[in-house]
């Protein structure tokens, strides 16, 4: 599956991707100590809502479009993010993950991006001109363990690749056993889109016999039944995510589902233990 973000962007996918990213980072900043946050599969960090890719699939109407307009609060922290990059009441820019995380810095926190798609990379360097972090143009899995342990006491690693490539999973599952052994006690989110079920399965079950003790699963089905050939929803691994994130979980969870189902679909989403 080819998931270009410039294609996607605001899509309901990245509502729930960046709703959680923000809680799990704010969750993390209850304590004073410095976090790094590390960013693998940056992308252009900043997308133009009525550029001709994201234009061509249309699918921020279902998502932050959606997100904006619902009032319920559990989401405020999102909608003040995609509104900081925007002037007045109509986004038309939509900021990806590092703008995101540069909005969340707190001046004891560092932020490090990497993008190797030579284009998207020239993009991410004008988006984060100014902001103070620092941005990379490598292979994605070579950076996330070239960059552990971060030189802070804590750190949370984003990774979020656009699945071009057939071994996508299976170098994900080795870098990811990796950065355990050199980082065990970090926090890693990985974003991953649904289509295949069978597919997820198995990789699901490959990742649970890593052994990692705390590692959660959320997945999110926008329809009722699976739509096959199409795109079904997202989901996130999350290694080591806080005790108040998770506390705090099912409310979040309730209120993305809700604010996101297609008409005609409830929609699930929900998280289980993998490990621990």
């Amino acid at each position: 599956m080819n998931y270009r973000h410039s294609f996607h962007a605001g899509n309901s996918a990245d509502v729930v991707k960046h709703s959680l990213l923000i809680a799990l980072v704010r969750a993390l900043q209850l304590k004073d100590s410095a976090l790094t946050l590390i960013d693998t599969h940056a992308g252009c960090g900043l997308y133009d809502l009525h550029g001709d890719a994201a234009q061509r699939t249309g699918e921020s109407a279902q998502g932050v479009l959606r997100a904006l307009a619902d009032p319920n609060p559990l989401l405020d922290d999102y909608r003040a993010a995609v509104q900081a990059v925007n002037v007045g009441a109509e986004p038309h820019l939509y900021p990806g993950s590092p703008r995101i995380l540069v909005q969340l810095l707190r001046p004891q926190d560092a932020l490090i991006v990497n993008e190797k798609h030579p284009e998207d990379a020239y993009a991410l360097r004008g988006a984060m001109r100014g902001t103070g972090a620092a941005v990379h143009e490598r292979d994605a899995y070579e950076f996330w363990l070239a960059m552990l342990p971060p030189r802070t006491p804590r750190g949370v690693v984003v990774v979020d690749p656009p699945y071009e490539q057939t071994d996508e999973r299976a170098r994900i599952t080795a870098t990811l056993a990796a950065a355990h052994r050199k980082w065990s006690h970090g926090v890693t989110v990985i974003w991953y889109p649904l289509k295949d079920r069978a597919t997820h399965v198995r990789w699901k079950e490959q990742l649970r016999r890593l052994g990692i003790p705390k590692f959660l699963n959320v997945e999110h089905w926008l329809y009722d039944a699976d739509q096959p050939g199409i795109y079904n929803g997202a989901g996130l691994f999350i290694v080591n995510p806080p005790y108040a994130f998770t506390q705090a979980l099912p409310s979040m969870l309730e209120a993305l589902r809700a604010a996101l189902a297609p008409e005609g679909h409830q929609g699930e989403i929900a998280a289980e233990w993998l490990g621990g």
